[in-house]
């Protein structure tokens, strides 16, 4: 029997009960799709999975993607390694949805734990949905007629300042050049409508002097932070999440240095944000 254990009030959901290591099946496809429509993020405990199930498990929600600027798993080149050692810390501290540097970010993403810290490591989630519903109407109004404009270059900014970096990445900032979404966009299957702009690839908003485009991402980059729409997930050992791209953000939380940490990555492909 499928066990459904709420995280927070605005997101997030643990789901016990579900095998992610064997076939689904129609049924349970469509329930994990449900879930993930209601909840936005869902995360499952003690799934020892291989890479070939990761990939089939991403694979039932849609095509999928890879990523220009991470090494992958051997013979999988769509499963990216996020990886944290004493050498090479991670870098990447801000809110943010996967990859809207692309025309057609991702809608989903699974992530799967390999190598936890023995504490911290945890990983935020909010929701972008209950973030804009949470906004004025005015406010709301207001941003639904604005275009921002997502940059790879941006996000990555640390890595190529880093000496070798631009050499490294030159291919990847090629390309990927600087894409517009809407700053709000509307979810394709729920058509709820969701804040879209986020600190890590977001420069600015177009149409509005420098001042106020700052002013206006500040206001939101801090907005989507509010503790009601955000949900906490603890790692532990086979851990998957499961979010929503589309509607929601997410922020590691870099707090266990010089531990080691290692999670891998697969992303869905998306439709072009409206």
């Amino acid at each position: 029997m499928l066990e459904i254990k709420p995280l927070a009030g605005a997101l997030g959901a643990e789901i016990h009960g579900m095998d992610l290591s064997q076939e689904l099946g129609a049924e349970n496809t469509l329930r994990l799709h449900k879930l993930l429509n209601e909840y936005e993020v869902i995360f499952f405990r003690d799934q020892d999975i291989t890479p070939a199930r990761q990939k089939a498990l991403a694979l039932s929600f849609g095509p999928l993607q890879t990523h220009p600027a991470y090494d992958t798993v051997e013979g999988f080149p769509e499963i990216t390694i996020l990886e944290s050692t004493p050498d090479k810390p991670t870098k990447i501290e801000a809110w943010h949805a996967d990859m809207t540097f692309r025309e057609h970010p991702p809608m989903g993403t699974v992530l799967k734990s390999v190598i936890v810290p023995p504490r911290g490591g945890d990983t935020l989630w909010s929701s972008m949905t209950a973030a804009y519903e949470g906004l004025s109407y005015h406010m709301q109004k207001f941003l639904e007629g604005l275009t921002a404009v997502h940059d790879f270059a941006h996000g990555f900014k640390e890595s190529l300042a880093e000496p070798g970096g631009r050499e490294r990445l030159a291919d990847a900032v090629a390309a990927n050049p600087p894409v517009r979404h809407p700053v709000i966009r509307t979810h394709p299957e729920t058509g709820k409508k969701v804040i879209f702009v986020n600190s890590l690839f977001t420069t600015h908003i177009e149409g509005l002097l420098p001042a106020e485009s700052e002013a206006i991402l500040s206001m939101l980059f801090e907005h989507i932070t509010t503790a009601e729409y955000t949900c906490r997930f603890q790692w532990q050992p086979h851990s998957i999440a499961i979010w929503d791209n589309r509607s929601t953000q997410h922020k590691p939380i870099n707090d266990y240095f010089p531990a080691h940490r290692r999670l891998e990555r697969i992303t869905i492909d998306g439709d072009k944000p409206y």
